[in-house]
C-alpha cells in the first residue's frame, strides 16, 4: 500500500476558507470579549475511499497527510529522533522506511528500530482517518492553514500532527490563549481559584487551555464554560476516548463549545509518560502558563518549566506557606515566575500593550482627606478623656491659637467635641482610628 493512495488533505478552496474564516479579517475566529465565541463551520475530512488525482501537488498532499497519520500510530509523542527523520527525509520517506522495515535510521538502537517496525506493520492510517471522520475528528498537519505555528518552537519534538475534535479553528484560538494547570488532588481553594481565573479570562475574550484532568484542570474548564467562554482540552490519549472516564461528560461538552486536541490517533490509550510529554504541547500552544497549586513533583510544573524554556510567560498563584500542595508553586515563584491573583494580572502579562491591571491599594479613610496640620492635631488628642488646647498644641508641635483653629475645624467635621475647657475624640473618630490601625 502506497501512502499516495490514501486520503488527500483539503483542497485549495477549503484551505483558503480556513485561512480567512470571515470577511472581517484573520482574528475574527477569536472569541469576542465577554461573549461566547462564534464558531466556524467544521471542515470536511475526505472520504476514506477517495483517491488523490490531478496535479502531482495534490497527490503529494494526500501522501503527506496519510504518512503523518501513520507516524502518529508508530512513534511516541515528542520522539525527537522521529521528528528529525521527518525533518531530514520527509514524512512520506520516513513512513515508508518504517513500513518496509528497511535499514535502521540514525538515533535509535536495533532493538528500538525493531519495535518501531513491528508497530508500523500493524498501523493503518486509512482506518484511523475513517475512525476520526466517524467521530467528528479532523487531523491537522504542520503547514496547513489550521496549524498553530507556535508549536514549531518545539523543534524536532514538535507534534507530527494533531487530532482535533470541535468546530473552531485551532490556530486562531491559540493566538489568544492561556494555560491554567495545577494539582489533581487540589483543595477547595485551588478549585475556586482555577475556576475564578478561567471565568475572568473567558470574560476578557481569552481561550483557557488545560489538560482535562481532575482537580485544577477540570475546574478551569468548568470556569470557562460557565462564562460561555472558549476552552481547549489537550489530552494524552485519542480524542475520541475521553480520559479520565469521570470527565467524559465534561470533555464532550468541551468538544461542543470548544476544542479537544491530542497527538495520539483514535482509540489510543494514555500512559504516565504520555501525560508528561503532552504538557509540552500545552506550554507551546499558549502565550503563558498559570499554575494553581502544585506539589514539588507535580506534572503541572513540567508544563511551567517547558513554558519557561520556550520563552512563554510563567505565572503562579500563591497558597498558604504551610501547604504542601502549594510548595511547588512557591518554588516556581522563587525561580522567576510571576505572582498573579486574578485574570486582570494575567492579561496584563500576556496581553497586548495597554491591557493593564487596575492599581491596587487599601481603602481610603475619611481621615486620609484631612490636611496634614489637622491630622497632627487629631493625633495629639488622647484616646480616652479630654485635653486642653494647650496640651494638644504641645503634642502637635504648634501654637495654641493654631491648635484651637484646627480643633474647631475638626469639630465641624465630627471628629472632636468640646467638654468645658477640654477637647476629646468623638466615637466616630475612635472607630476611624481603629479601622485605619493607627494610620491617619
Amino acid at each position: 500500500m502506497e501512502f499516495s493512495d490514501l486520503p488527500e488533505r483539503r483542497g485549495r478552496a477549503e484551505r483558503a476558507r480556513l485561512a480567512v474564516p470571515c470577511e472581517s479579517g484573520e482574528f475574527s475566529g477569536l472569541p469576542e470579549r465577554a461573549e461566547r465565541p462564534e464558531l466556524p463551520e467544521p471542515p470536511e475530512l475526505p472520504e476514506p475511499s477517495e483517491r488523490p488525482g490531478g496535479a502531482g501537488g495534490r497527490e503529494a498532499a494526500g501522501s503527506e497527510l496519510s504518512a503523518r497519520a501513520f507516524l502518529t500510530r508508530v512513534l511516541e509523542p515528542g520522539d525527537a529522533s522521529g521528528g528529525r527523520w521527518v525533518r531530514e527525509l520527509g514524512a512520506v520517506t520516513a513512513a515508508r522506511r518504517l513500513r518496509d522495515g528497511g535499514p535502521r535510521l540514525a538515533g535509535v538502537s536495533d532493538k528500538r528500530w525493531a519495535g518501531l517496525c513491528a508497530r508500523a506493520a500493524q498501523a493503518d492510517p486509512a482506518r484511523d482517518l475513517a475512525a476520526a471522520r466517524e467521530a467528528g475528528v479532523r487531523f491537522v498537519c504542520p503547514g496547513t492553514p489550521e496549524w498553530p505555528a507556535q508549536l514549531d518552537d518545539l523543534g524536532d519534538a514538535r507534534p507530527l500532527g494533531l487530532w482535533v475534535r470541535g468546530r473552531p479553528s485551532l490556530r486562531l484560538w491559540a493566538l489568544r490563549s492561556v494555560a491554567v494547570v495545577g494539582a489533581r488532588a487540589c483543595t477547595e481553594y485551588g478549585a475556586h481559584m482555577a475556576a475564578h481565573l478561567a471565568a475572568g479570562l473567558a470574560d476578557r475574550g481569552w481561550v483557557v487551555v488545560s489538560g482535562g484532568a481532575y482537580g485544577v484542570d477540570g475546574a478551569a474548564h468548568r470556569g470557562a464554560l460557565g462564562s460561555s467562554g472558549a476552552t481547549v482540552a489537550v489530552l494524552a490519549c485519542g480524542v475520541d476516548r475521553p480520559y479520565p472516564r469521570g470527565h467524559a461528560a465534561l470533555i464532550d461538552r468541551i468538544a461542543e463549545q470548544g476544542l479537544v486536541v491530542g497527538e495520539l490517533p483514535p482509540g489510543d490509550h494514555p500512559t504516565p509518560s504520555r501525560f508528561v510529554v503532552r504538557n509540552r504541547v500545552i506550554a507551546a500552544l499558549t502565550r503563558g502558563t498559570v499554575v494553581v497549586e502544585a506539589a514539588y513533583r507535580s506534572g503541572s510544573l513540567v508544563t511551567a518549566r517547558a513554558a519557561q524554556r520556550l520563552g512563554r510567560h510563567t505565572m503562579g498563584v500563591p497558597g498558604p506557606a504551610t501547604s504542601a500542595r502549594s510548595a511547588g508553586v512557591h518554588e516556581l515563584l522563587r525561580g522567576g515566575a510571576t505572582l498573579v491573583t486574578d485574570a486582570a494580572e494575567i492579561v496584563e502579562l500576556v496581553g497586548d500593550m495597554g491591557e493593564l491591571a487596575p492599581a491596587r491599594h487599601g481603602p481610603v479613610l475619611p481621615r486620609d482627606l484631612l490636611e496634614p496640620d489637622a491630622r497632627e492635631v487629631l493625633a495629639a488628642l488622647p484616646a480616652r478623656g479630654a485635653a486642653t488646647a494647650a496640651d494638644v498644641a504641645r503634642g502637635a508641635g504648634t501654637t495654641t491659637d493654631d491648635a484651637i483653629a484646627r480643633l474647631y475645624e475638626l469639630r465641624s467635621l465630627g471628629y472632636v467635641e468640646r467638654h468645658g475647657e477640654g477637647w476629646k475624640l468623638t466615637r466616630r473618630a475612635v472607630i476611624s482610628a481603629r479601622a485605619g490601625q493607627g494610620g491617619c
